[in-house]
């Protein structure tokens, strides 16, 4: 994953090649990029998603059926809450309330439950959100499923708020094994978290920028980044470029269309 050469800050070499650091979509505009300026793109997740077992989840002396309400901040939490029911045997209430961080994680949740017989409440995407409808169910003991690393903005959130409640580690988020990449190199890294920035690292403890651009979406990913001591080249999302392809495609303008 090392290039020789001396990393530049503002360096518009020709890209032939970007490694995005998430698992392939069947649709994506990336791909419209990959033709248009004759890439070669390709996928790998840096980071997956390990379940906690049944036995390793007994110790935390916490029964899901045993609390009323369920907050759900993504599809994992969703899936591992089920799973783990499954595992202790253990049949949640039909009147359990569970509050869905989105639309889309209510949606899913239809995999596991019956909405007729259930109370769901939606937000569109932050704990905010969900304010209304949680503090006219302040009443409820809420189990908060999560990984290792926790739901930090939740926490502080119900904390802040005076509510019932107990986070449950139910699965892990930890680095995907790339050694399969040592000897591949890439014009262009593309990262999402800071979970993507220790995996590289995990990885490839030696990694050197050198000529190889960064392309990083959100302040806490290009944050992780410049503590590396690494440059980001590539930044999303900003006014002119609001997705991560708008500002490659933004960068490969120059790159890839000079003389």
């Amino acid at each position: 994953m090392a290039v020789n050469g001396t990393a530049k800050k503002e360096s518009f070499k020709r890209v032939k090649s970007i490694l995005v650091s998430q698992p392939k979509p069947e649709r994506s505009p990336y791909y419209e990029l990959e033709k248009k300026y004759g890439l070669q793109i390709d996928w790998r997740q840096f980071i997956h998603v390990e379940p906690v077992t049944g036995k390793e989840f007994r110790k935390q002396k916490i029964k899901p059926d045993e609390y009323t309400a369920i907050i759900l901040t993504s599809k994992n939490s969703v899936d591992h809450l089920f799973r783990i029911c499954e595992e202790l045997r253990i049949t949640m209430p039909q009147d359990t309330k569970y509050f869905c961080l989105s639309e889309a994680i209510a949606l899913y949740l239809q995999k596991f439950i019956v909405y007729r017989k259930r109370k769901v409440f939606v937000g569109k995407r932050r704990i905010d959100d969900l304010e209304t409808s949680l503090k006219k169910n302040k009443s409820e003991k809420f189990l908060l499923p999560c990984s290792n690393l926790g739901a930090k903005v939740v926490c502080a959130y119900l904390d802040q708020h005076g509510y019932d409640w107990q986070d449950a580690m139910m699965y892990r988020t930890v680095s995907s094994d790339l050694s399969d990449l040592s000897d591949v190199k890439y014009d262009i890294l593309v990262f999402f978290s800071p979970l993507g920035i220790e995996s590289l690292y995990d990885n490839f403890p030696d990694f050197e920028q050198s000529e190889t651009r960064i392309a990083v979406f959100g302040n806490t990913t290009t944050k992780a980044v410049e503590d590396r001591g690494l440059t980001a080249n590539i930044k999303a999302p900003s006014k002119e470029t609001p997705s991560m392809t708008m500002a490659l495609e933004k960068y490969l303008q120059v790159s890839n269309t000079k003389d």
